[in-house]
């Protein structure tokens, strides 16, 4: 068995501590959005959306990988 049981462990409860993560960061962009110009309110809903897309991906791939020795 080549799976690392730390590696397993960390993504085990990144995964629980991701939404909460998701649902502050969320809160505060929508806290700050209407003082912001727009330039910079379409970089923040960018940013959000691709790092939360990446870590998605990252969770499921680190996930899957590790559990089937990839």
């Amino acid at each position: 068995v080549l799976s690392s049981l730390p590696l397993q462990m960390m993504l085990y409860f990144n995964v629980y501590y991701f939404p909460v993560w998701c649902l502050a960061e969320g809160m505060m962009l929508q806290l700050k959005y209407h003082l912001l110009p727009w330039h910079y309110q379409f970089l923040l809903v960018t940013a959000f959306l691709i790092l939360s897309l990446a870590e998605g991906s990252r969770l499921y791939l680190g996930y899957v990988g590790n559990l089937q020795e990839k």
